[in-house]
């Protein structure tokens, strides 16, 4: 989660991430967007989309730990039901506390560059969280709350059965991996998320935050992060967009 820091090295840290990912690069060929017709029909979408908005509104309800009485919107997820792709971050923030949205404050608005960057809409993936309701001054989830919450998260993985979920930052990939692994050691590589005993793998990418770019923005982060997504891309069968011309 983001800490405090000097306000005009963020400035200048986000100008450049947006330039990296919005402005340099050029798509090559026709619209990378995901072919709906390679996942289920138009009636599973619709069952689909109507099984989650069930679980966002559980989730509303939902007290099973303190946090449900500290917070001021629960943030269950949002997305495309059909998503090929599925990004799952660590907890809401401030602004996701107060909108009751995934990723809108400035992590999350890098994260749409990103996947800007990767020829893709907000709209055409699904973002959501371990944790549905914000910690205390954005402090790290407890046990007890991972447990309580990570329920919700791997209902809607069953129900939206991503082709790769993407897991941003070490919580997500440590929690979806059952592992106490660095994020170092996770990223570039996949990895196997078992959505049920009777059910294939989901291919899992760990990528660094993108709240911890913003607060430990290098060059060799932010190229590490573009180098994950274009694995991805690849697995996915899109097009890799390409640096252009700056």
């Amino acid at each position: 989660m983001v800490e405090k820091t000097d306000i005009s090295k963020v400035i200048s840290q986000h100008a450049e991430m947006e330039k990296f990912f919005t402005g340099g690069f050029a798509v090559k060929g026709k619209s990378t967007q995901p072919e709906q017709q390679q996942k289920a029909n138009s009636a599973d979408a619709v069952e689909a989309a109507k099984e989650l908005e069930k679980i966002a509104e559980e989730v509303k309800r939902c007290r099973k730990c303190p946090l449900g009485s500290s917070r001021t919107n629960a943030v269950p997820g949002e997305g495309n039901p059909n998503a090929r792709i599925m990004f799952v971050g660590e907890a809401p923030g401030a602004d996701e506390d107060a909108q009751g949205r995934p990723f809108v404050g400035r992590a999350g608005q890098l994260l749409d560059k990103v996947i800007a960057a990767c020829g893709l809409k907000r709209s055409d993936v699904f973002i959501g969280n371990i944790l549905k309701c914000r910690p205390p001054e954005n402090r790290d989830p407890a046990a007890e709350e991972i447990i309580s919450c990570l329920p919700y998260l791997q209902r809607q993985i069953e129900i939206i059965n991503p082709e790769i979920i993407v897991a941003l930052g070490a919580h997500a990939a440590r929690t979806l991996l059952n592992t106490n692994k660095p994020i170092g050691q996770l990223r570039g590589q996949f990895h196997e998320y078992y959505a049920g005993l009777d059910r294939p793998p989901i291919k899992l990418m760990a990528t660094y935050h993108t709240a911890y770019l913003l607060r430990s923005y290098t060059p060799e982060n932010r190229q590490r992060v573009w180098e994950d997504m274009k694995k991805v891309l690849a697995e996915l069968g899109l097009p890799i967009p390409e640096h252009g011309k700056k």
